[in-house]
């Protein structure tokens, strides 16, 4: 069971609450500085790629088969490419299919733990789930989805953070409470570099300065349980192993009956600078 703590200047409050479950991929909008989300109505929720389908378009099939003559670095730029410009059309979401198979036919694992957790360890931000997500409300923004990784030998940590602004006014038009939501979970490493959550994780909201106070925090939390990725809010008793890692892109795969097959995508926080509008 989580742990759900809201923080403000002066107070903790702790409470126990269980939510259900988010929809799929995203882009960072530099102009805006608002997460946008994206849906697929080809995959299942809490799935990952689809089978081809036979009717999948003739670029998409071009596309692909020319993937077998280029090298893993021009794969990956196609890939960091499309990312942030999707509309959540079935082309596109058959291009990322292709391009992740790709880079995860060429990966070579690291060779021991140490050079896993120094590839794996620092600050990664969210770009893309295969998962399914509801619809985000109009009242809530996302500007910055991210994810810590924090290694000590078998064992380490997670924490997934989103960045989020509120708005009360009724009319989706003010957005004076803000801060930062996180969800922090341990893990170990028991099966070659499959990563093993934990039955407990921690939900915290953390208020920024000037803010206001959430009239409903635990309606707030709702909000944001609905415009992440679930694997991200919750991934107790999952399994994650990493099928793609470089020094400014990870792709890993969860395993477990919520999230079997489900794909996630991020890079090096810093490393690239994404510009959809372009």
């Amino acid at each position: 069971m989580g742990k759900y703590i809201f923080m403000t200047t002066a107070a903790f409050i702790a409470c126990a609450k269980a939510f259900q479950c988010p929809f799929h991929s995203t882009s960072l909008c530099q102009r805006q500085r608002t997460l946008t989300l994206y849906s697929s109505s080809t995959v299942p929720s809490g799935t990952g790629f689809a089978k081809n389908d036979p009717e999948t378009s003739k670029e998409t099939q071009n596309n692909a088969i020319n993937l077998s003559s280029m090298k893993t670095p021009e794969i990956k730029l196609l890939l960091l490419d499309l990312l942030p410009r999707m509309k959540g059309t079935n082309e596109e979401f058959r291009l990322v299919e292709a391009y992740v198979n790709a880079l995860e036919d060429s990966y070579v694992p690291p060779q021991t733990l140490d050079f896993l957790n120094l590839a794996m360890t620092g600050e990664w931000q969210f770009l893309f789930t295969t998962n399914q997500l509801k619809r985000p409300s109009l009242s809530l923004r996302l500007t910055e989805l991210t994810q810590k990784l924090e290694s000590n030998g078998l064992k380490g940590k997670i924490i997934n953070q989103a960045s989020w602004a509120l708005a009360e006014d009724g009319m989706g038009m003010r957005f004076d409470a803000n801060g930062q939501f996180s969800a922090s979970i341990s893990y170990n490493i028991n099966q070659g570099a499959r990563v093993n959550f934990s039955e407990d994780h921690d939900l915290a909201v953390n208020l920024a300065k000037g803010s206001s106070v959430p009239q409903d925090v635990e309606g707030l939390v709702g909000l944001i349980h609905r415009a992440i990725p679930s694997e991200m809010f919750d991934p107790s008793g999952l399994a994650m192993d990493t099928t793609f890692l470089d020094p400014d892109l990870r792709i890993v795969r969860f395993t477990g009956s919520r999230h079997e097959g489900v794909r996630n995508i991020f890079i090096r926080k810093g490393a690239i600078e994404i510009n959809p509008n372009l």
